[in-house]
């Protein structure tokens, strides 16, 4: 694993500025105050279109599709992400409904119990319960974090690491999640890319399979 964390350095050590930050926001903060902050940011035309669509790549309806374009490329590659996508999700999905079930989004809390009139995306549905973790941020943190730790490019590496970071950051954005929930997501998803890379990709498991989809029918 030596040569995979040098390899990745510069997302490991982006990464761990993210969760200092983040953290020390939560630890400082309450989280309703805290959102009400992040929420002045709101408004611009720009950044409501960048976010209302950057949130579908952490979308459970979109991730199969994005899967398949990554299988069909590289075989291997697709399915280390489908594995580390499939533990991941199931993983939240266990926290988000049988322990944390009773914590309940934003939009729920400011028209429901904290009234205030936060700033919301047009177009967006908002969803009210099963706040903690963030799905999107898991799905997208387990994905792309496989296809930058499988590059060798060090540009795409900080593009892939970025568009998970910013899908993440799409959900308190859109009011959809808190910063706790985004920030719980993406540890899952980190954590589950990094698993697989070592049971998969480190022990050299479907090696065979290291091709684009396409090879196979010429065999």
């Amino acid at each position: 694993m030596t040569g995979f964390l040098k390899n990745n350095f510069l997302v490991f050590a982006l990464y761990a500025l993210a969760l200092v930050y983040a953290s020390l926001l939560l630890l400082n903060h309450e989280k309703i105050f805290l959102h009400i902050y992040l929420n002045q940011f709101v408004g611009s035309q720009v950044l409501n279109v960048f976010f209302y669509y950057v949130t579908y790549l952490g979308d459970g309806m979109v991730a199969p599709f994005l899967l398949l374009i990554i299988l069909i490329y590289n075989v291997r590659l697709g399915i280390y992400s489908t594995i580390s996508f499939l533990s991941a999700t199931l993983s939240a999905q266990v926290l988000k409904r049988c322990f944390f079930d009773d914590l309940n989004r934003p939009s729920y809390i400011f028209n429901y119990m904290f009234p205030y009139p936060i700033k919301y995306v047009d177009g967006v549905e908002r969803y009210i319960h099963n706040s903690f973790p963030s799905g999107h941020a898991t799905q997208a943190f387990s994905i792309l974090m496989c296809l930058a730790f499988i590059t060798k490019n060090q540009s795409l590496k900080l593009i892939f690491f970025f568009l998970a970071l910013l899908t993440s950051m799409s959900r308190v954005y859109l009011s959809q999640h808190w910063l706790s929930d985004i920030t719980a997501g993406s540890i899952i998803g980190f954590f589950f890319s990094i698993l697989f890379y070592y049971v998969i990709i480190e022990k050299n498991k479907f090696g065979r399979l290291n091709k684009p989809l396409r090879a196979f029918k010429r065999s």
